[in-house]
């Protein structure tokens, strides 16, 4: 698989989102006819689509609507949230700072220390709703966060970075050891994030219930260009999916693959789910509500780093409702509205009748289809050309 870039080392080609298309079968099924849910532990989400533990798109009230639809949403432990007593006021102050000014502003405001109280108050809040409460936070809060949230009534926890590994070497402080901290909560733990097959595998052995595939490929991050490290999400997906199949195999243990990031329209989604993964996990796409605390504005997890940011503030706007980006009606013409109307439209185009399904649709290496007859799209900056 892999090519020569120069004297004894060779590469491997990847792809992204925008390399691939989706090729249709024999058979088209009515949209309406399809099933677009996700099963995770057990448990059925009518909504395949996991909002980003991102401050400027979770806060409680959003967690709560996205429940009430059918979804899930993570709200950051390590974030502002918990942080200060009143969230909205900092967040304004982010939303309102000048571009050159705003990763100062970000690095101070994340400097204040977590209130632990805030923890269990924010989640409390959440199930106060009767809705679903999902929670992150860094490995190295891992443990002292995550018994607070359970006792607080916390339904999954998530253990996010930006490179997740089961070996982890550091002489300042103790290493999260994944399999003995997913045996020791007692509420179902996804893990992320990793892009190998390998990693995907030794993750999947930890007893996490899912796992998060991506590494910089977020809108807001910018790790790909501090670091150099990334692999594009259609060959990363494919990879971890790969893993997830010889793990079940081997298992009987079926540990569901969560594509998270670079997903910038429903087209993107609907190739996403096509490469293996089960659920995907977006944040611009839920940036846009008049629910979401940012205003229009979110910035990426690493941003407010001490010494080294990994991302930055971006500005997507507002569109419209957290009901009409998932269920419609669309009122935009680029793919960002109806997410979950394109997926069914997409599945029955394509002649599938749920996720597992999408899996074994034809996939081709085709760099024209985002450009092929658009030439007016682009140059009227409407629809794909924006």
């Amino acid at each position: 698989m892999a090519e020569w870039i120069g004297r004894d080392k060779r590469a491997r080609r990847c792809y992204g989102f925008d390399e691939i298309a989706l090729v249709p079968g024999m058979l088209t099924i009515n949209p309406n006819d399809v099933d677009t849910s996700f099963e995770f532990d057990g448990k059925k989400f009518q909504v395949p689509i996991l909002a980003s533990a991102m401050d400027g798109v979770v806060d409680v009230k959003f967690a709560v609507e996205m429940s009430r639809l059918g979804g899930i949403a993570v709200l950051n432990l390590d974030g502002i949230q918990t942080r200060y007593d009143d969230p909205e006021e900092v967040i304004i102050s982010i939303t309102k700072a000048p571009q050159d000014k705003v990763t100062e502003l970000l690095q101070k405001v994340y400097s204040k220390p977590v209130k632990e109280k805030l923890i269990a108050r924010r989640i409390q809040q959440i199930k106060s709703k009767k809705a679903v409460a999902v929670a992150s936070c860094i490995p190295h809060n891992a443990e002292r966060f995550s018994k607070i949230a359970q006792e607080a009534g916390l339904d999954i926890f998530v253990v996010q970075s930006t490179v997740t590994s089961t070996k982890h070497i550091s002489r300042q402080y103790k290493s999260l050891d994944l399999y003995k901290f997913c045996k020791s909560l007692k509420i179902p733990v996804i893990v992320g994030n990793c892009v190998t097959y390998d990693m995907t595998l030794e993750l999947m052995h930890t007893g996490a219930k899912a796992i998060l595939i991506g590494i910089g490929p977020g809108a807001a991050c910018t790790t790909r260009g501090v670091l150099g490290i990334g692999v594009p999400q259609v060959t990363a997906t494919i990879d971890a999916a790969s893993a997830r199949d010889f793990y079940f195999k081997r298992t009987h243990k079926y540990i569901p693959i969560i594509t998270d990031g670079g997903m910038r329209t429903a087209g993107d989604i609907c190739k996403a789910f096509a490469c293996g993964a089960d659920a995907v996990m977006v944040g611009s796409a839920f940036a846009r509500a008049k629910e979401a605390p940012g205003r229009g504005y979110h910035w990426g997890m690493a941003t407010s780093h001490i010494n080294l940011p990994r991302g930055t503030r971006i500005y997507v706007g507002t569109t419209g409702t957290l009901e009409e980006i998932l269920f419609g009606p669309a009122k935009v013409d680029d793919g960002s509205q109806n997410l979950i109307g394109a997926l069914a439209t997409s599945m029955g185009s394509l002649g599938v009748k749920n996720i597992k399904e999408m899996h074994d649709v034809e996939i081709i290496i085709s760099p024209s289809i985002q450009t092929e007859g658009k030439i007016f799209q682009v140059i009227q900056r409407v629809g794909m050309g924006k």
